[in-house]
């Protein structure tokens, strides 16, 4: 390790700005546990049932519209801050509504702030990292949201073991975690969401933000906090204002530039069609997915659990190999073998009763190791480096805006695809969605392990192969 880095402190400072992943797995993966209960209470139809699902998703595309200018014009952490504030409306409004419609208003504020905190997180993460590093250091993030999924997912298995679904009581505790518990589900949100909102006045801003801005007497005092040394410190300010080249906002017009441009789209394809390979699916829609395969509502809710283990426990695996394995590899590989798993999980679907039940649920469990040390533990680290300082912000949102928009329309038209494409006709589909993704990383994204943020940027602008 190169002792001029202060690692402690760089790691502190990625696990507070990680806290935000919590927050974005919980809330989404907890919608899982409490969609048939709503539906049923609410009697809704197919559509409406993917418009709950969904709505959260409308909040996250507004949050990534807005939050790269945020951090841009205020700094990344006042935005994670805000960020915070929104996930704690959300969590107590939804515990707390009185109607559908104002479900669906709190799960839309929740959202919002998830489109938020999934963009600026690991900008600020990126942007404090050492560049040997930055590839474990925002694999914290990933590794926070799943997280937040198995937090959610064990919190939807207890709830619901603990329910009394049958109660009459109208007092608002009873109906929290008994006759209406998803209201309890959806409520626990405000545990982690307290949490982030104390750890962030701990952290100091970005120094890259504060240089931009010409704050370079701040700046130069957090980067002494992270490298040892002087000399580092102040090649590490030369190398970014040289960056940054005079330009200290983000403009539309800079996107427009050829290898900037270029970038631009190769992010926004990876971001959206990732969203339509199926893992989305299975974390919004596992308990619907496993019921339907002849599991009790306990057994499918279990199942949803030991997907959220295995999911984090990969990640933890991605977190400790990507800086040495590379991007790349862990793409091919982990694709590779989530198109095998969506095969064989449409193969069973096709014959039920040939096939038996262990057989799904090893192949979900397979898929979604590889998605969690492929996709799901690259796609956030790729986004957070490969655009220059003055336009990451706004970059970085143009593509969250695209992932947000696939992830949307997954969390949309599952229901809709499960029951006329059938089961097994909806993951043929996501393998076939597989191969673009593959082809695309093969043919325009190139190894970025290792490299400085300014080098990444150099390959795009000069055009020249990064080696």
């Amino acid at each position: 390790m190169d002792k001029s880095i202060n690692m402690g402190r760089v790691v502190f400072l990625a696990v507070v700005a990680a806290i935000g992943g919590i927050l974005f797995g919980y809330d989404t993966a907890v919608i899982s546990g409490t969609t048939e209960i709503v539906k049923n209470q609410f009697q809704l139809n197919t559509i409406a049932e993917g418009w709950y699902v969904g709505c959260a998703l409308i909040g996250s595309i507004l949050g990534v519209m807005i939050a790269g200018m945020m951090s841009d014009n205020y700094g990344r952490k006042r935005t994670m801050l805000f960020s915070a504030l929104l996930f704690s409306v959300s969590a107590i409004g939804c515990a707390v509504c009185k109607d559908f419609n104002q479900l669906v208003f709190f799960r839309i504020i929740g959202g919002f702030g998830i489109g938020i905190v999934s963009i600026v997180s690991p900008i600020y993460i990126s942007e404090i990292a050492p560049a040997q590093k930055r590839g474990t250091l925002v694999s914290l993030y990933q590794l926070a949201i799943t997280i937040g999924f198995l937090m959610a997912y064990l919190i939807n298995y207890f709830v619901l073991k603990e329910a009394d679904v049958n109660s009459t009581s109208t007092d608002l505790w009873t109906r929290i975690f008994n006759s209406e518990y998803w209201r309890g589900m959806l409520g626990y949100e405000t545990i982690p969401d307290l949490l982030f909102l104390l750890v962030i006045f701990f952290i100091p801003e970005s120094p890259r933000w504060l240089i931009t801005k010409h704050k370079d007497g701040k700046a130069k005092k957090i980067l002494s906090g992270i490298f040892t040394s002087s000399d580092e410190v102040a090649r590490q300010m030369d190398q970014t204002r040289a960056s940054i080249a005079g330009e200290t906002k983000s403009e539309w017009r800079t996107l427009l530039e050829p290898g900037i441009f270029k970038a631009v789209l190769i992010g926004c394809a990876i971001a959206i069609l990732g969203q339509f390979m199926g893992v989305n699916a299975v974390l919004y829609y596992g308990p619907k997915i496993f019921s339907d395969a002849g599991l009790s509502g306990e057994g499918s809710m279990f199942s949803t659990v030991l997907v959220g283990i295995v999911n984090m426990l990969t990640t933890v695996i991605a977190l400790l190999v990507i800086d040495k394995v590379g991007r790349k590899q862990l793409v091919w590989w982990g694709v590779g073998g989530m198109i095998l798993c969506l095969l064989m999980i449409g193969l069973y679907f096709c014959f039920p009763q040939s096939l038996p039940t262990w057989f799904l649920l090893t192949f979900f469990l397979l898929y979604v190791f590889c998605t969690a040390i492929s996709i799901s533990a690259v796609v956030f680290v790729l986004l957070s480096e490969m655009y220059p300082n003055r336009v990451r912000g706004l970059a970085m949102s143009i593509a969250g805006l695209a992932l947000w928009i696939g992830t949307y329309l997954i969390g949309q038209l599952t229901p809709w695809m499960l029951e006329t494409l059938s089961p097994a006709g909806t993951f043929f589909l996501f393998a076939a969605m597989c191969i673009p993704y593959l082809i695309i990383m093969w043919k325009c994204v190139p190894e970025t392990t290792g490299k400085t943020l300014e080098e990444i940027e150099a390959y795009w602008t000069s055009r020249k192969q990064i080696r």
